[in-house]
């Protein structure tokens, strides 16, 4: 059994460039900013897009961030959906979701942003992404984040 699921996983994972629609997971950290502060954040995402036609893509994500500074940060999840267009050197893409609150006194928010992915070598790609969180009762965020991730 080992040695047919062994080779049929390998061969998805070389094909899976070809694959319409894909799955990925990723690391990212950058910096957020708002009420007059400045801190590092770091995080972890997972998604799945669907093909949209040659040229375009939805998709949805799962994501968990942290501020590294403070002892009253929490990990805010967030769940995202994000619309696209495929380039060919690119994929570009808006979107928007809800993020739980990231300390123990905050409220959790909703949030638009934009991004870009590149493909870096193989399945691995490059990512660059702008967020703006729209918080309740406080001033507005923003974050600015770089990460690398694989497609399967």
């Amino acid at each position: 059994m080992r040695k047919i699921i062994l080779p049929l996983l390998a061969s998805l994972a070389v094909a899976s460039p070809a694959l319409a629609n894909e799955s990925r997971v990723e690391a990212r950290g950058g910096v957020v900013w708002g009420g007059g502060n400045t801190e590092a954040i770091a995080g972890v995402a997972a998604g799945y897009d669907f093909d949209l036609g040659p040229g375009a893509f939805a998709g949805a994500e799962i994501s968990a961030d942290k501020i590294l500074a403070g002892a009253d940060n929490r990990i805010g999840v967030g769940f995202t959906g994000r619309l696209g267009a495929k380039l060919p050197i690119a994929k570009i893409y808006v979107d928007g979701g809800y993020t739980t609150k990231f300390c123990t006194f905050c409220d959790g928010n909703w949030h638009i942003g934009a991004g870009a992915e590149a493909p870096l070598a193989g399945n691995l790609y490059g990512k660059l992404g702008f967020r703006h969180y729209l918080v309740d009762n406080a001033p507005d965020a923003n974050a600015v984040t770089a990460g690398v991730g694989i497609k399967f």
